[in-house]
């Protein structure tokens, strides 16, 4: 009978964090440096987040000890130099083995992460956040936005360089456990970012005069994104401002204004606040609708009773019991918007 050979030496005194929980400790995460904007996410973080995977998630062990992982990244043009110049050595500057090393291909491609494909193009800003501020007098809102991250593919090529078959079998067991699933996942500045294994390859010299060294490549694409911080942004949105009104306490006598008891005419005057973009209203009356005026309004699109009614027009019909929808695309999503509209009776 198989006995386990990983033992937990102690258990956890607190379970850990899953669901809302857990994402609450991601958020904490990210902004643990005091911005409420995410880290930026470059190249560099990529290429160390692949040593760190490498290091951590698969390692092994040979006569008792760690199998040492090359703490920098080989590109394949200085590959061939690194193993003429490797300083794994020993005592009479013989190649020591086992090792491992993390090659990676120069070219960066577009990539082909699926939920960061076919969206708004030209790098438009999104919301992110709106992150109350205080001035001394006033309360008041910023509003972060960020572009849509960019995808990229990297290639690496993993390679365990070694002089006895035992150690290319546990670490090719160790990669085939850990991509069981097609993928896994590295940790980078509080992301996920997926690696998948492509292939893998022999690269052993068959020399019969020389000491014998195999080599097996490991290829994996790590589907990541690019962050930089430079392209953020920062644009206050709402302050709280205290209106005084003052009123004359003296008694004036005038003539009484005379109004329409009924009038054909009247103006209907639509409000859209801040995170509003749809106004609903349900009438009881007869009447021609005129456009008068906008602000802060790119377009609208008008719906009478769930049928769509156009875009952009300037005089509507209505009858009693309609139900009116006008939808608006506002220019800056963190001002209000307002939208005027002359009603004649019929």
């Amino acid at each position: 009978m198989g006995f386990p050979k990983k033992i937990k030496k102690y258990l956890p005194l607190q379970p850990e964090k899953v669901l809302s929980a857990r994402r609450e400790e991601l958020l904490n995460y990210i902004r643990e440096d005091g911005t409420y904007l995410p880290k930026s996410v470059l190249h560099a973080d990529l290429d160390r987040g692949m040593l760190d995977f490498v290091s951590n998630e698969l390692e092994i062990f040979a006569n008792g000890k760690k199998v040492p992982v090359v703490d920098i990244i080989i590109t394949t043009q200085n590959w061939s130099q690194f193993t003429e110049t490797w300083n794994f050595q020993d005592l009479d500057n013989n190649v020591s083995p086992p090792f491992i090393s993390v090659v990676r291909q120069p070219e960066v491609k577009y990539g082909s992460l699926p939920s960061l494909q076919y969206t708004i193009p030209n790098r438009k800003q999104f919301y992110y956040a709106s992150v109350p501020t205080w001035d001394g007098q006033r309360n008041g809102m910023d509003i972060y936005k960020i572009p849509q991250p960019v995808p990229v593919d990297i290639t690496f090529s993993v390679k365990i360089i070694c002089n006895r078959m035992r150690e290319l079998n546990t670490f090719n067991k160790t990669v085939l456990q850990t991509f069981s699933s097609r993928q896994a996942y590295t940790f980078v500045k509080g992301h996920y970012v997926p690696i998948i294994l492509d292939n893998i390859s022999d690269e052993s010299v068959m020399d019969l005069e020389k000491r014998k060294y195999y080599i097996q490549s490991y290829n994996f694409t790590m589907m990541g994104f690019l962050i930089d911080e430079e392209e953020f942004e920062v644009s206050p949105a709402i302050s709280r401002v205290l209106t005084v009104m003052e009123f004359d306490t003296e008694l004036k006598k005038g003539g009484k204004k005379k109004y329409p008891e009924n009038p054909d005419e009247f103006e209907i005057p639509l409000t859209y606040a801040v995170g509003t973009t749809s106004f609903t209203q349900n009438y009881y009356f007869t009447a021609d609708l005129s456009y008068i005026s906008q602000e802060n309004i790119d377009t609208y699109d008008i719906y009478i009773n769930g049928d769509y009614y156009g875009s952009d027009l300037e005089s509507i019909q209505l009858t009693s019991g309609d139900e009116l929808v006008i939808s608006i695309t506002k220019d800056n999503a963190s001002l209000e918007s307002s939208l005027v509209w002359q009603a004649k009776l019929l």
